[in-house]
């Protein structure tokens, strides 16, 4: 069965909610049971953490017609799991100050910041950040698919958003427009249709007409191709950058857990993981988890690390040479 030190550690990460530092130890947890012959119970541990990863619940509020648009999820994110400057810190801070005193700022004639735009590399944290909101603030997250919405309803995506605005004026909650460069398009370049400057057009009236509670997020990869009059839109403009030095240790560290050893050569392992972003380096230390589980090993060693930061750049085609 579990030990001591494995007890502790899971209601001491329970309580501290670090959810995934939870679901490292409880990942541990499986290898020790696995190790002991205790295999249906670490099947068991393994598939809790994975269904629990990709809970979500289901939301009233949407008719039929949006169901496969939507993606509703309640995150347990927690602003401490997002690895980013302190700058950025510092900004997503204030927007969840704002919201959580936005009485306080409506009694002076001001409102807090509620429409925000992501911007930057993929991979680089924009999704995780509303998540963080919609963790931080006990919020629902509504993921709203805005390349399915213009490749399914082509002629009818203009009726559809105003639903989905609907939905935002009634609903409290996080509401992210993945992929938004989908129809943030700047309009009268050379491959735009009269469509698509109709939906812009419908957007743009939308999100200025807005006066609800929700938060609106839209995170784009290429904000340069984004028409001008989107900015002035938003309350706030976040731009996110491949991950420093620095933000590589952290990432590795928080996302390694307990399977961290003190031998590990961090110095090398960051040379490995410059030029890749957060989520790859965060898909690489789980490939190495994954692979010290499976050979029954308590930590991850150097070289597994070093040659799955690797394995992501070759797949990725960031070799440094």
């Amino acid at each position: 069965m579990a030990t001591a030190e494995q007890v502790k550690a899971l209601i001491q990460t329970h309580f501290a909610d670090e959810r995934e530092q939870f679901a490292t130890i409880a990942l541990q947890l499986a290898a020790h049971e696995a190790r002991q012959g205790h295999t249906a119970l670490a099947h068991d541990i393994r598939t809790l953490v994975d269904r629990s990863k990709a809970r979500s619940v289901q939301i009233a509020g949407f008719n039929q017609d949006l169901d496969d648009l939507v993606i509703s999820s309640q995150p347990r994110y927690r602003l401490g799991d997002l690895i980013v400057s302190d700058d950025m810190r510092n900004r997503i801070m204030r927007i969840l100050r704002e919201y959580k005193q936005q009485d306080k700022l409506k009694k002076h004639g001001m409102d807090n910041r509620r429409k925000i735009l992501l911007a930057g590399p993929p991979g680089t944290g924009k999704t995780m950040t509303a998540a963080v909101l919609a963790g931080e603030l006990h919020l629902v997250l509504h993921t709203i698919l805005m390349d399915k919405l213009v490749t399914k309803f082509m002629g009818e995506t203009s009726a559809k958003l105003r639903q989905i605005f609907d939905v935002i004026r009634v609903r409290r909650g996080v509401y992210l427009f993945d992929e938004f460069d989908a129809i943030g398009g700047e309009r009268g370049r050379d491959n735009d249709v009269g469509e698509m400057r109709r939906v812009l057009n419908a957007f743009l009236q939308f999100i200025e007409q807005d006066r609800s509670e929700s938060l609106i997020v839209a995170a784009t990869n290429n904000p340069r191709i984004l028409d001008q009059a989107l900015f002035r839109r938003f309350d706030d403009v976040l731009y996110y950058h491949l991950p420093t030095e620095a933000d590589i240790w952290r990432l590795i560290k928080n996302r390694l857990g307990r399977f961290r050893s003190d031998g590990l050569m961090m110095d090398a392992a960051i040379q490995e993981g410059r030029t890749l972003s957060h989520a790859e380096i965060t898909q690489a230390c789980d490939d190495a988890i994954k692979e010290a589980i499976l050979t029954d090993q308590d930590t991850v060693s150097s070289a597994l690390l070093e040659s799955m930061l690797q394995e992501r750049r070759s797949a990725y085609g960031k070799d440094q040479g």
